[in-house]
């Protein structure tokens, strides 16, 4: 029975850490979109000054990014872009 109960909690642990492993934005029809966020409202990883998601300090960081979906980011708007959208890269 410890068997039994051993095996399953290692199969339910396993399950739960391949689910938590992210897709590729690009793989999933995502782009990550500098300059479009809001302030604490950027994704993951956004660069100096934040370690990670919703630790962005101000509105339209250049270098805090969302996931959008792909083909959207060039569209959205970002006040402190050079060209007033948001972009695939950070600047």
């Amino acid at each position: 029975m410890k068997n039994t109960k051993a095996s399953l909690a290692l199969a339910l642990g396993t399950a739960v850490a391949i689910s938590a492993v992210s897709v590729p934005a690009q793989a999933a029809g995502k782009e990550k979109c500098y300059g479009v966020a809001l302030a604490g409202q950027n994704d993951c990883a956004a660069g100096p000054g934040t370690s990670c998601a919703g630790t962005s300090k101000t509105d339209y960081q250049s270098n805090a990014w969302k996931i959008v979906p792909a083909g959207t980011c060039v569209e959205m708007e970002s006040k402190t872009s050079p060209t007033g959208h948001g972009q695939l890269k950070a600047f």
